[in-house]
C-alpha cells in the first residue's frame, strides 16, 4: 500500500450521552494547564513522589532523537544482507517484542530483506518452530532486554548461541546484536562475545513505551522499513497533542480523557476494533494500556482480536475504538462498527491513512494512556506486581535444582465453580501456555466466543509467557473483575536449556505454576486445564453452558 500525501483524518466520536461529560473534562483539562505539565515533565501531573516518572518520560520526544540516528540503523541493515543474512531472530519479552511483532506482521521485508521472526516464548514447541525454520549459518540474532537480564531471553540467547557455534560456516558472535540500557550484563556479554552491533537505548523510556527507540526501530530497519517515513508521522502526532493545542483538538488529549472518564464509570473494557492488515496493533496497545494502568485496584482493560458478534452480546462496560486503515478490506468491520453505534455503544473511528500511520499511533496511544492515568489517579510508568511472578519463578526454579522435578499444583476453582463468579462488569482472560498456531488460534477463538455468547462478559486471550510481560499487571493489580482460565499443553517433546538442570519445558512450566500462584494470592478465581499432547479436547470441559435467556419470547417457549 503505498503511503499517502492526504492530510491526517481527526478522528471521529459517536459517544450520544456521553459526550457532554466528555467535553466538560476536556474544560477542566485546558484550565489545570494538564497537557503544559505532561510536556515539562511535571511528576504531580500523576503522583507526588517522582519516582520512576521524572525518568521515564524520554518517549515523548524520542522520534525527533532517533532521526539523528537513522544513518547508523540504515548502515547497520546494509551490512547485513552484504553478508547474506536470510534470517532475523528477534529475542524479547513485553516492550521488547510486541512492537516489533506489530511491525513484522504489518509490514512484508523489502526486497533483499531478510524475514524476520519475534521468539518470546520459552514453550518448547515454540522455540522449536523457529529452530526449525531458520539456517543458523545465515541467521542474525536480536537480543532486546532493557534490563539485560530477562530469563526468557538469556534463555533463549543460550539455545541458539549452541546452535551457531555448532553450524558450519558461523561466524560467531557476529550472528548476534543486542538492544538495551546503559549498563547492563547483556552490554558486557555483547562486548565479550563480540556481538556485530550493541545498541544502547534512551535510559529515560520504559520498555512499553519504546517502540519509537531502537527497540522497535531496529527491526523496522531489518525489515526494509521507510524509517524517516515512519518517524515523521510519529513527530506529526506529537507536534498535535503539543501544548499549544485547544484540548479538543489534542489527539492524544481526546483519547485519554474519553478512556479515563468512561473508565471511572465502568465502562473500563477499551475494545479495538481494527481493520485486518492492521489487527496486530492490539497486541503492543494491550500491554501499554494494562501494565500502565492496572494497579491500585483500578484500570482500564484492553480487549483486542475479540470475535465480532451481535451489539446484545456486549454489555454497558465497554468503550469501541475502531482503526479503521483505508483501502483495507473494512466491509465487515464497518458493518460490525455501525451495528454497535445503532445499539447506542460509544465508538471512537480512528483513520490511518496507511500503515505507516502506526507511527502516529504508537505516540497517540502512549500519550492518551498517560492522559487516562491522571484521571484514573495511578501511576503510569510502574509495574509493581510483575515482580511477582518473576519471584515465584526463581523460586521454583531452585526447586527444580533441588528436587529435579516442578512442584505439584493446585488450580483450587473448577470450571463449573469460575462461571459463578460471571457477572456484568466481569471479563475472562484466557492464559495459554501452547505453541502459537493457527489451530491454536482458532481454539482460543472459539472459546472466548462461547463465553461471550454464555456470559456477555468481556473476554481477553494471551499466549504464556508473553503476557506475563504484558497483561500481568492487571491480572494482579487491577480492578478484581477478572475470571482466569490458565491453558497448558504436554510440553513435549522438550528442549534443553543449555547450562541448566531445567528444560524449556520445565521453565513454561514454572512460569505458568508461578502466575498461577500470583493469582491466587490475589483471590482472583482461576482454573488451570492440562492439554493431551497435539490436542485442545479438553477445553470442552470448561466451555460454560449457554445462559437461559430472560427475553419474553424464551419465557413463553419454556411454558410450552
Amino acid at each position: 500500500m503505498k503511503p499517502s500525501p492526504k492530510a491526517p483524518v481527526p478522528p471521529a466520536a459517536f459517544l450520544g450521552t456521553l459526550e457532554p461529560q466528555i467535553e466538560a473534562a476536556l474544560v477542566d483539562l485546558s484550565r489545570s494547564r494538564l497537557i503544559e505539565r505532561i510536556w515539562a515533565k511535571d511528576h504531580r501531573v500523576w503522583k507526588p513522589d517522582p519516582t520512576e516518572i521524572v525518568d521515564r518520560l524520554g518517549w515523548l520526544k524520542v522520534a525527533e532523537l532517533m532521526r539523528d540516528r537513522l544513518g547508523t540503523l540504515r548502515t547497520f541493515a546494509r551490512s547485513v544482507q552484504d553478508v547474506g543474512i536470510r534470517h532475523v531472530v528477534l529475542l524479547g519479552m513485553g516492550g521488547s517484542s510486541l512492537g516489533p511483532e506489530v511491525l513484522r506482521r504489518t509490514f512484508e521485508p523489502a526486497k533483499g530483506a531478510p524475514k524476520l521472526w519475534v521468539l518470546d516464548s520459552t514453550v518448547p514447541g515454540a522455540v522449536r518452530q523457529v529452530t526449525d525454520a531458520i539456517v543458523p549459518s545465515k541467521t542474525l540474532f536480536i537480543l532486546a532486554s532493557k534490563s539485560g537480564g530477562t530469563i526468557e531471553v538469556m534463555s533463549l540467547y543460550a539455545h541458539f548461541w549452541q546452535l551457531v557455534t555448532k553450524a558450519k560456516g558461523n561466524t560467531g558472535g557476529a550472528q548476534f546484536a543486542a538492544i538495551t540500557d546503559h549498563g547492563t550484563s547483556l552490554g558486557a556479554l555483547a562486548q565479550e562475545r563480540n556481538f556485530r552491533q550493541i545498541f544502547i537505548n534512551p535510559s529515560d523510556i520504559g520498555g512499553r513505551y519504546s517502540v519509537l527507540s531502537y527497540f522497535g526501530l531496529v527491526p523496522a530497519a531489518l525489515l526494509g522499513m521507510d524509517l524517516d517515513l515512519l518517524l515523521t508521522r510519529a513527530t506529526e502526532m506529537a507536534g498535535q497533542c503539543g501544548s499549544d493545542r485547544r484540548a479538543r483538538e489534542n489527539p492524544g488529549a481526546y483519547l485519554g480523557v474519553t478512556m479515563g472518564m468512561l473508565g471511572q464509570q465502568g465502562r473500563d473494557k477499551v475494545t479495538l476494533i481494527a481493520s485486518p492488515k492492521i489487527a496486530s496493533f492490539g497486541l503492543w496497545a494491550e500491554q501499554l494500556l494494562a501494565e500502565s494502568t492496572g494497579k491500585e485496584g483500578r484500570g482500564l482493560i484492553p480487549v483486542a482480536e475479540e470475535p465480532m458478534l451481535a451489539p446484545q452480546f456486549y454489555g454497558n462496560d465497554r468503550l469501541f475504538v475502531q482503526l479503521r486503515l483505508e483501502g483495507d478490506a473494512n466491509a465487515a468491520v464497518d458493518r460490525h462498527v455501525a451495528a454497535l453505534q445503532r445499539a447506542g455503544h460509544p465508538v471512537l473511528r480512528l483513520t490511518l491513512r496507511d500503515r505507516y500511520d502506526l507511527g502516529a499511533e504508537f505516540f497517540r496511544w502512549e500519550f492518551a494512556t498517560a492522559v487516562a492515568s491522571h484521571f484514573l489517579g495511578i501511576h503510569p510508568f510502574d509495574q509493581p506486581n510483575v515482580q511477582e511472578s518473576k519471584q515465584n519463578t526463581s523460586r521454583i526454579l531452585d526447586e527444580v535444582r533441588r528436587n529435579g522435578k516442578l512442584p505439584s499444583v493446585d488450580a483450587h476453582t473448577d470450571a463449573d465453580s469460575l462461571w459463578q463468579h460471571a457477572a456484568p462488569g466481569r471479563y475472562c482472560a484466557v492464559l495459554a501456555y501452547v505453541t502459537p498456531s493457527p489451530k491454536a488460534d482458532a481454539a482460543l477463538r472459539g472459546l472466548r466466543e462461547s463465553i461471550m455468547t454464555a456470559y456477555r462478559i468481556a473476554t481477553t486471550a494471551g499466549y504464556g509467557p508473553r503476557y506475563l510481560h504484558s497483561t500481568g499487571q492487571l491480572h494482579k493489580g487491577g480492578p478484581e473483575s477478572g475470571l482466569y482460565v490458565q491453558i497448558v499443553e504436554a510440553m513435549t517433546p522438550d528442549l534443553k536449556v543449555p547450562g541448566e538442570v531445567y528444560t524449556f519445558g520445565m521453565l513454561a512450566q514454572a512460569q505458568a505454576i508461578g502466575d498461577l500462584q500470583s493469582l491466587q494470592s490475589h483471590h482472583r478465581p482461576v482454573t488451570r486445564i492440562r492439554l493431551s499432547k497435539g490436542g485442545f479436547s479438553a477445553l470442552r470441559q470448561i466451555i460454560p453452558r449457554p445462559a437461559r435467556s430472560t427475553s419474553p419470547r424464551s419465557r413463553a417457549a419454556r411454558r410450552r
